[in-house]
């Protein structure tokens, strides 16, 4: 099981979406679909999807969260012709952030956001391409700009089979605000790729919960240490999601979290939801008699 999955918050656009990314990417596909009623967000769509063999999940729960480019997707193509084709399918009704074309640092790249506002970055990358095509980036910005270096290191503490991989700083004079330092950065989290830095730009891109990230865990135990690691501010604390000391908006859930929503009646289903959304720390424990009552 992926440790750790991208999540996506749309208003009513997940289904849409996830198909949209699919048919993008090869060896990818739409894993599950699940429909949670009445919630605080009314009836919410729950869509698994694979890309290039890598999960996310997207789920509609309307207009509180939009997507900006403090996290990104970034993608290896392997051709000019792959980086292209993305570019004019994203392109459809987005927005440009960084026009397509040849850079210092790549030979075909673009920052693009797509139309239901996610933004992409597509780069060639040349010779044998990554077992991971798809890498979230982390852009700080505002007051987290010039954290980077610091948070990357808090991150690899906090999580296993992780480690900081490179840092290129920006130069005197390179980034319009004094405040940035990292112009990149790559680092692993529990095996997983991901890349970072700092804005070069004085503009608030702050992170927000329209991007978490779900970590996956096997017990209490897990629960219990990812929370108390990574929880930074108590009003954001809900129902498994917390927000960490640089505003990164995590989901730290049981691994079987599927299984407590999807079995059983709809009424037992809504029982077992009503428990959960009382919650700030998920307690499995309190989840498992709830199921085993329903029995």
């Amino acid at each position: 099981m992926q440790k750790i999955i991208p999540h996506l918050w749309y208003d009513k656009e997940a289904k849409e979406a996830a198909s949209f990314y699919v048919s993008l990417f090869e060896n990818s596909r739409i894993l599950s679909v699940n429909v949670l009623e009445n919630t605080p967000s009314g009836d919410t769509d729950i869509v698994t999807f694979e890309l290039a063999g890598q999960q996310f999940q997207a789920i509609s729960a309307g207009p509180y969260f939009q997507f900006n480019p403090s996290i990104s997707l970034m993608v290896a193509c392997d051709s000019i012709e792959e980086v292209d084709m993305k570019w004019k399918a994203l392109s459809e009704g987005g927005k440009e952030l960084m026009p397509l074309g040849e850079y210092p640092f790549n030979k075909r790249y673009g920052w693009i956001q797509d139309r239901y506002g996610l933004s992409w970055q597509l780069m060639l990358i040349e010779g044998d391409q990554p077992a991971q095509k798809i890498t979230p980036n982390l852009l700080f910005s505002g007051e987290s700009c010039g954290k980077t270096e610091e948070a990357l290191k808090f991150y690899t503490e906090v999580f296993p089979d992780s480690g900081i991989e490179f840092i290129s700083k920006y130069g005197p004079g390179e980034a319009a605000t004094p405040k940035a330092k990292i112009n990149y950065a790559a680092f692993k989290l529990c095996g997983m790729n991901f890349s970072a830095m700092d804005n070069g730009f004085d503009v608030d891109y702050t992170f927000n919960e329209a991007f978490s990230l779900i970590v996956n865990c096997k017990d209490q135990k897990e629960i219990d240490y990812y929370w108390d690691k990574l929880s930074a501010v108590p009003e954001a604390e809900q129902c498994g999601w917390l927000k960490d000391p640089y505003g990164v908006s995590w989901q730290i859930v049981p691994e079987n979290i599927d299984e407590y929503l999807s079995s059983g009646s709809k009424e037992e289903i809504q029982k077992v939801q009503q428990v959960l959304f009382k919650m700030k720390k998920i307690d499995i424990a309190t989840l498992e008699k709830v199921c085993f009552e329903k029995e």
